[in-house]
């Protein structure tokens, strides 16, 4: 008996990994602030990401549990937004270790949600597993705390492999709508100085990404970004090309924190230099279905 559980999976990727799943387990349950229901064979338990109240029974007999929980940080770097943003991460951690710890069949393999952000701007070296180098501001320090809230618990009977993601370019969520505007208005130019990199990966890689790591059982780190990092002048400029529009406004980075304002979001989720390789997941063989950028984004827009 096959089972997939899924911490804070109604959200973009949750719904990915959902998509591609549905068919391999005999079980998949999902971990939602939502009301307990069932949909399409699928259960949906509620829980807080801070306590036990019943869903914790879940774990027991698991195959494999997913840890997407976390604040989003698509929002204004506020006092109180930030401390949301590590909260929300080191918590729903710590309460799935102590989940683990207490079952007495407890999950084989845990994947728990990292982030890619947490290697230095870099216009010059490509991180990698091995000899990336750690930066230090506010999104690095809370991919530190989180990563240190997952590995400093010892589960015995349970793999732990973080997952080091960068942007995930998906048809109904996450980063790329808001881009594929931006394009098809005419704001599609570069953004500051147009010469950072841009770590990215397709939604079905992500998921085929996320498959591999489980069969071939790897454990501690992995980069899930796509082989080719390209500099956000380059991006910028083959989405305008994809979606037809012919010219692309830059916007320079004072217009950006004015945009940035308005939208209740952050400048530097577009101007920090992420330069991310998968050396992991490329040292086991694992096959880019879009490596190019090109064919990610003509997969995307494909009606």
């Amino acid at each position: 008996m096959n089972k997939l559980i899924i911490a804070a999976g109604t959200g973009f990727l949750g719904q990915v990994l959902v998509h591609k799943f549905k068919d391999k387990f005999d079980e998949i349950v999902i971990l939602t602030r939502g009301k307990s229901k069932t949909i399409d064979g699928i259960k949906y338990i509620n829980w807080n990401a801070k306590s036990f109240s019943g869903w914790e029974n879940e774990l027991e007999n698991a195959t494999v549990l997913i840890n997407l929980a976390g604040k989003s940080v698509d929002c204004r770097y506020t006092k109180e937004n930030k401390k949301e943003i590590l909260w929300s991460r080191i918590q729903s951690t710590r309460i799935l270790n102590k989940a683990v710890l207490n079952c007495t069949n407890p999950p084989k393999h845990w994947l728990n949600s990292s982030t890619s952000t947490i290697y230095r701007f870099s216009l010059d070296k490509q991180m990698d597993e091995v000899d990336g180098e750690i930066g230090n501001d506010f999104s690095i320090n809370v991919a530190l705390s989180w990563e240190k809230a997952f590995f400093k618990i010892e589960t015995p009977n349970t793999l732990k492999t973080a997952l080091r993601t960068s942007i995930v370019l998906g048809k109904n969520g996450g980063a790329f709508i808001p881009l594929k505007t931006l394009a098809k208005t005419g704001f599609g130019g570069k953004q500051g100085k147009g010469n950072q990199f841009v770590s990215w990966i397709h939604e079905e890689d992500f998921a085929n990404a996320i498959e591999f790591v489980i069969q071939k059982e790897m454990t501690g780190i992995v980069n899930v970004v796509s082989p080719e990092p390209v500099r956000n002048a380059d991006f910028m400029q083959k989405l305008r090309k994809a979606v037809g529009f012919p010219f692309g406004i830059p916007l320079n980075t004072f217009l950006l924190e004015i945009g940035s304002f308005i939208i209740r979001t952050q400048p530097e989720l577009v101007l920090k230099s992420r330069n991310v390789i998968p050396k992991r997941l490329l040292d086991n063989d694992f096959k880019f279905k879009f490596g190019d950028i090109d064919e990610a984004f003509e997969d995307l827009l494909r009606k």
